[in-house]
């Protein structure tokens, strides 16, 4: 299996609805965000994906977020802003960018501090976008 990875980071606040103390408070985080792409087989170039169409996709997904309050963000309305959620949004907003590559996952993790992440990760049908 050969993977390829971006890191990025962005800007953003949210507030939790439920019992998660002063997270349930208007509050930001400087995001730092993994995307990692793994695949079967390299193309013709031998590579799994050129990441002249990986970084500017994944830049692009970031910067929907970036500088954002992510409960007004229409796709995340109705659902807590936690880190496995905006993992999942960053997926969405990715993966129609990797049409005609073997890929065969994308895995996101979002950072909301050195030492606290979720991640989302998604297994594509038949190894293609």
């Amino acid at each position: 299996m050969f993977e390829i990875g971006v890191i990025g980071q962005f800007e953003a606040a949210h507030s939790l609805r439920g019992d998660f103390g002063p997270a349930a408070q208007l509050h930001g985080h400087t995001y730092r965000v993994e995307l990692v792409v793994r695949g079967d087989r390299l193309g013709p170039d031998d590579t799994l994906i050129d990441l002249g169409v990986l970084r500017p996709s994944f830049d692009h997904a970031l910067a929907e977020l970036n500088y954002k309050y992510l409960n007004q963000i229409p796709s995340l309305q109705g659902r807590n802003s936690t880190a496995e959620v905006v993992a999942e949004e960053i997926c969405r907003l990715v993966i129609p960018t990797l049409d005609a590559h073997a890929i065969s996952s994308v895995r996101v993790q979002v950072w909301e501090s050195p030492f606290v992440y979720g991640a989302y990760e998604v297994t594509l049908e038949r190894g293609a976008v």
